[in-house]
Formats: structure tokens, C-alpha cells, sequence
């Protein structure tokens, strides 16, 4: 649009600098031929009085009788001797020596513009050379001239307005499926719709099918990878238990560095899969519904909450959703239950609630909690999970909640997995107190996924 403004704005101007000019040109030109008609007029009505030897031209023309209308003529010979039209009064046309028919621009009576064709010419019977000059007010012409530039200067400004509207209506149509193709990228990243429209046109559609693929493409290579985590998983886990029972062979002096090292290489190895099964999927993962996704999960916890004495309570609104693979909600929401009911006491409560285009869901018990100077240590990647927390008296205290991962659940690695989760989701894990005494950890999924 704005090259084509200052397309416009060069072109039309320069277009009607040249169309008035021309205009004028001809306009000039058929003045000019007026004059030199009424000249050749004046020329042949000139004759001289055989009698009293005096020349003389009678036109008939009312325009040269009235007084300064703007019309004159005037017949000149060498001496001066000058005859002259009623209109010109007491005044004179300036005069020129001129060879053949001359057109020229001169100052009137009253200063106004004039237009004067002038020639000399010879009298059969006078013997001295006569200079005839014929005279018009370029009044008229410019004011003809001045109407056709202003209708020229509005009619080119309409045309430009015109132009630029059409070329808006143009460029507003033309670039509808750019923008319907862009609302659908936008959809499909806030997870509303899976695939683009491919109602477009010809280019675009073969843009839209090829993408599609991509999406396709990428989406088949996730759940491959999944599946290949599961199986990594699956294959791992009996050569793990082999290492466990020949470990409770050994002499005891061994037996506890050997179990020690076989469950970091069972947490590693479980946390590293995890973390493969979520990686790549957050961009394509599509809005769910919180409580339904998370009902199977929650059931069965509470079922696990019910056996050991520990009240179970959850409000969830059924009008929640969030953008998040369904596998990964219920990973996250399974992961801190399981750590809320490891470390409970009697209660336990799951919450979440709409806000910043998102929601917070919230996990609280009502254990011995965290001290804030180690919730840091408890996120921090690579910490070991079975390790333990010293008073400052050196001697061993209660595992701080999250370091420890339920292995006969195997349904999850504690916070430190949350914590990643949040990372590639672009949301955000805080651990904090909670109201019922123990430990809070409540997180923020987005509504969108982040760039």
C-alpha cells in the first residue's frame, strides 16, 4: 500500500502536469487562430480613401467598439500615423517590427493580459508600409484554462483515491487465505484445532497438505518414541531386578553399596525415559479436559489414600482444560499425589483454579513439609532421589519429601520430574507451606504453549 501510494503520488501528478499542458496548448492555438482569422479580416476590410486619402476599416464588430472590452485593433505606418478601434480610446497597442504573421503576449490599456497577431503589409496606392495589429484579453483563455486544471486536479485525485481503495479491496481479498491459513496455525498452536484447512487456494493449499504432513509426520515419530521408551523401560527392568537378588547374595558389607548403586542406575534410567516420553510433544499437544484426563489417576490414588488411613479430598471444576498431553497431565498429577500420600500424615488435598491464562493446580498434606533451604536442592536436576537430609547434629532425619520415588508404584520420579515437565510445557513448579501443615507444590500450566 504505501508503494502504491508514492506510485500515485508521482505518476498522477506528473500525468496531469502533462495533460494541462497539452490543454493549454491547444486552447492557445485555436485563440491564436481566432486572431489571426479576425487579422486577415481586418486586412481585407482595410482600404483608403481615394478622396481624402485616408485609410479606414469598418468591421461591424460590436466587440471593437465598446470601450476597453478587451478587444482592439490598430493600423500603424512608418510615420505613425495610427488608426485605431473605438475600444482602444486614448490608448495604444505597443508595436513591433515584424516579418510575416507574429504572435505575441503583451500588456492591455488596463494592464490586462493580451494576445496579439500582428504583421506588416503594404497597400496597393499608399506608399508607405502599413504594421496591422489585431488584439484579444488572454482573460478568457486562462480562465478556461484554470476551470479544466482544477477539473483535472479533482478528477485525477478522485482517480487516485479510487486507485488506492481498489487496491486495498485488492490486497484485502488476495491475502484472505494468507490470513485464514494464519488463524489456523494460530489454532492449532493453542491447541483448539490438529490440522489446517486446506479450502484455499492452489499454492496455498499444496503449502497447508505439505504441512500437514510435517505435523503428521512429527506426531508419528512421538508416539514411535514413546513406544520405544516403554519397551527401553520394559527390557531394563528384569536385568535391574536380576542385579537387585543377586545383590542380596552378597556379604553384607557389600550388600548395601550394591543395592545402593543398582537403584541410582533404576532412578536414572527412569528419570532420563521419562523425560524422553514428554520431549517434542508439548508443541502439538492439544486442550483436555483437567478432570476427566486426571479422573483414572485420582480414582485409583484414592483408592491407595482409603488403605492407608489418609483422607483423600479433591476439587476440580469440570470446565477446566489446559494445553497438555493427556499421558503428561496424568504423569505430573500422579507424580505429586503420589508424593503427597508417601509423605501424609492423615489428609491430603488436590485443587486447581482458572488464572493468567492458565490455571494453578495445587497438591497440600499435611507432613512434615520442606525447609525452604533445601526445596531448591529437591528440584535441582540430577539430585539423587534416595538421598537423605542431616540435622545439624550430623545424624540422620526423615527424607525430605520428593527425594524419595515410589518404585512399586512406578508412577513417577517424584518433583524433579514435575519440575521438568513445567520446563517443557512452559509452566512453573513452587514449593511452598501448605495450610493444611505440610507441604504445598502447586503449579502453572499455560493456556498456550510457550514460544
Amino acid at each position: 500500500m504505501m508503494a502504491s501510494l508514492i506510485l500515485v503520488l508521482l505518476v498522477l501528478p506528473l500525468a496531469g502536469m502533462g495533460l494541462a499542458y497539452n490543454f493549454r496548448e491547444a486552447v492557445t492555438t485555436s485563440f491564436d487562430q481566432r486572431l489571426t482569422s479576425l487579422l486577415q479580416v481586418i486586412l481585407v476590410r482595410l482600404e483608403r480613401d481615394p478622396v481624402s486619402r485616408q485609410l479606414d476599416v469598418s468591421l461591424g464588430d460590436s466587440r471593437f467598439s465598446r470601450v476597453f472590452s478587451g478587444w482592439y485593433w490598430q493600423v500603424t505606418d512608418t510615420e505613425n500615423t495610427t488608426l485605431v478601434s473605438r475600444s482602444l480610446w486614448d490608448q495604444r497597442l505597443p508595436v513591433t517590427q515584424a516579418e510575416g504573421m507574429t504572435l505575441r503576449n503583451a500588456q492591455g490599456p488596463r494592464g490586462e493580459p493580451l494576445r496579439i497577431a500582428e504583421r506588416d503589409v503594404r497597400l496597393p496606392g499608399h506608399s508607405r508600409r502599413l504594421h496591422v495589429s489585431v488584439a484579444a484579453s488572454r482573460e478568457e483563455l486562462n480562465s478556461e484554462v484554470a476551470r479544466f486544471e482544477w477539473l483535472l486536479g479533482l478528477s485525477l485525485l478522485t482517480l487516485g483515491v479510487l486507485l488506492l481503495a481498489g487496491l486495498a479491496l485488492q490486497i484485502h481479498w488476495g491475502l484472505a487465505p494468507l490470513r485464514r491459513l494464519h488463524a489456523n496455525l494460530r489454532a492449532i498452536e493453542s491447541g483448539e484445532h490438529k490440522r489446517l484447512d486446506t479450502h484455499l487456494p492452489g499454492e496455498l493449499r499444496e503449502l497447508a497438505q505439505a504441512m500437514n504432513e510435517v505435523i503428521e509426520r512429527d506426531e508419528r515419530m512421538i508416539t514411535r518414541s514413546r513406544d520405544a521408551a516403554g519397551n527401553l523401560a520394559h527390557a531394563l527392568k528384569t536385568p535391574v531386578s536380576v542385579l537387585k537378588t543377586l545383590g542380596d547374595r552378597l556379604a553384607k558389607e557389600s550388600r548395601h553399596q550394591i543395592r545402593e548403586e543398582v537403584a541410582r542406575i533404576d532412578t536414572a534410567v527412569r528419570h532420563h525415559l521419562a523425560r524422553a516420553s514428554v520431549a517434542g510433544s508439548t508443541m502439538l499437544a492439544g486442550r483436555v479436559p483437567l478432570k476427566a484426563t486426571v479422573a483414572p489417576i485420582v480414582s485409583g490414588l484414592a483408592r491407595l489414600a482409603e488403605r492407608r488411613g489418609i483422607m483423600f479430598e479433591y476439587h476440580l471444576d469440570a470446565t477446566l482444560d489446559v494445553r497438555m498431553d493427556p499421558q503428561d497431565l496424568q504423569e505430573l498429577v500422579g507424580n505429586l499425589l503420589d508424593n503427597a500420600l508417601h509423605w501424609a500424615d492423615t489428609h491430603v488435598r488436590l485443587s486447581a483454579v482458572a488464572a493468567n491464562k492458565g490455571l494453578y493446580l495445587s497438591v497440600e498434606d499435611d507432613g512434615p513439609g520442606i525447609d525452604p533451604e533445601q526445596r531448591e536442592r529437591v528440584l535441582k536436576r540430577g539430585a539423587r532421589l534416595d538421598e537423605r537430609c542431616s540435622d545439624d547434629s550430623g545424624s540422620e532425619s526423615r527424607p525430605a519429601p520428593g527425594f524419595e520415588s515410589n518404585s512399586d508404584t512406578g508412577s513417577g520420579l517424584g518433583l524433579a520430574i514435575v519440575g521438568d515437565l513445567m520446563a517443557l510445557y512452559g509452566g512453573e513448579l513452587q514449593l511452598g507451606e501448605s495450610a493444611l501443615g505440610g507441604l504445598c507444590a502447586r503449579v502453572w500450566l499455560p493456556g498456550t504453549t510457550s514460544a
